[in-house]
C-alpha cells in the first residue's frame, strides 16, 4: 500500500502547486460546498491512480485543490462506501493519500438518520464519538508500522479541540447545532423500524452508511478529525416514514449553507 499511497501522492503533487492544509470530504447534498472554494485544480477520480470511482448519485467523483476562505484546502467531492463494493481500504485509500500530502486535519460530512426523539429534520449534528457496526475495519491486516500504531488508540476519535470551536462559531451566529453518536451499517438498504429502535438502545443518536472508517483511518496516522452530520430523515417511533435517496439530498441541500459557514469559520480561525 506505501508504494500506491506514493505513486498517487507524486502524481497529484505534479498536477497542483496546492499544498493543503485541511481535508474535506463532502458527502450526500454537500458537494455543492465545492461552490465555495477558488478552484486551482480538480481532477476526476478516473484520472487519479490507485483511486477507486464513485458510484452514487450525488457524489461527482473528484478532487478538488485551491482555497476555502483563504486556507490551502484539498476536498473530496463525493466519497466511497462499502456498499458500492469497495473495500475498507480502498474506500479510505484517499485520506492516506491526503495526509501524505501534508493536511493538518480532516473534515468530514454526511448524511443521516435520526434516532434521537429531540431530533428534527435538517437538523445539523456535531459528531463526538461514534459506533462502529461494519462487518470490517479498515485496519485489519497486516499493520503498515510507517503509517500508524497496530493497535491505535479511539479515545478521542472527534476532536475536542475542534468541536469545541464549532459549537462557539454556531452560537455565534445563531445556529442551531445537535450533538452525539453516530453509528454506521453498511447499506445500502436504510434501516427497518427495528433496527432504527436496536440503533437507539446501544446509544447512538443517528445512523449512516460512511464516516467511520476514515475517521479510523485519520486517527490511526494521528489526524485530529470533524465531522458534522445533516439529518435526513428521522427513525423514531411514530415518525418513521418511507425515504428516497432523492429526499436525503434534497434535506441535505437545504441545510448546506449553515454547514458551509461553518467550516468556513472554522478554517479562517485554526489557519490565523
Amino acid at each position: 500500500m506505501l508504494a500506491q499511497i506514493q505513486e498517487t501522492k507524486s502524481f497529484l503533487e505534479n498536477k497542483t502547486s496546492v499544498k493543503p492544509f485541511t481535508g474535506i470530504v463532502l458527502g450526500t447534498g454537500l458537494g455543492n460546498l465545492s461552490s465555495e472554494i477558488e478552484v486551482e485544480t480538480a481532477i476526476p477520480y478516473s484520472e487519479i491512480p490507485n483511486f477507486p470511482v464513485s458510484t452514487v448519485q450525488g457524489h461527482s467523483g473528484q478532487l478538488i485543490f485551491g482555497t476555502l476562505n483563504g486556507v490551502p484546502v484539498v476536498a473530496m467531492q463525493g466519497r466511497f462506501h462499502y456498499y458500492e463494493g469497495y473495500s475498507l481500504k480502498e474506500c479510505t485509500f484517499p485520506i492516506r493519500v491526503m495526509k501524505m500530502l501534508g493536511i493538518k486535519n480532516l473534515f468530514l460530512s454526511n448524511a443521516s438518520g435520526g434516532v434521537n426523539a429531540n431530533f428534527e429534520i435538517g437538523d445539523i449534528m456535531l459528531i463526538t464519538d461514534h459506533i462502529n457496526l461494519l462487518p470490517d475495519n479498515p485496519l485489519r491486516g497486516k499493520n503498515i508500522d510507517e503509517l500508524g500504531p497496530r493497535f491505535p488508540d479511539m479515545s478521542e476519535p472527534y476532536s475536542k479541540d475542534l468541536n469545541n470551536k464549532v459549537f462557539s462559531i454556531a452560537q455565534q451566529n445563531n445556529i442551531k447545532l445537535q450533538q452525539g453518536v453516530y453509528a454506521v451499517l453498511s447499506g445500502p438498504t436504510f434501516e427497518t423500524p427495528a433496527e432504527y429502535k436496536y440503533i437507539q438502545i446501544i446509544g447512538a443518536d443517528t445512523v449512516g452508511m460512511s464516516t467511520v472508517p476514515e475517521v479510523i483511518v485519520a486517527r490511526h496516522m494521528d489526524l485530529p478529525c470533524m465531522a458534522m452530520s445533516i439529518i435526513t430523515d428521522l427513525g423514531v417511533d411514530g415518525k418513521i416514514v418511507e425515504i428516497s435517496h432523492e429526499e436525503v439530498q434534497e434535506v441535505a441541500k437545504e441545510a448546506e449553507p449553515k454547514m458551509t459557514l461553518i467550516i468556513k469559520e472554522l478554517l479562517k480561525e485554526i489557519y490565523s
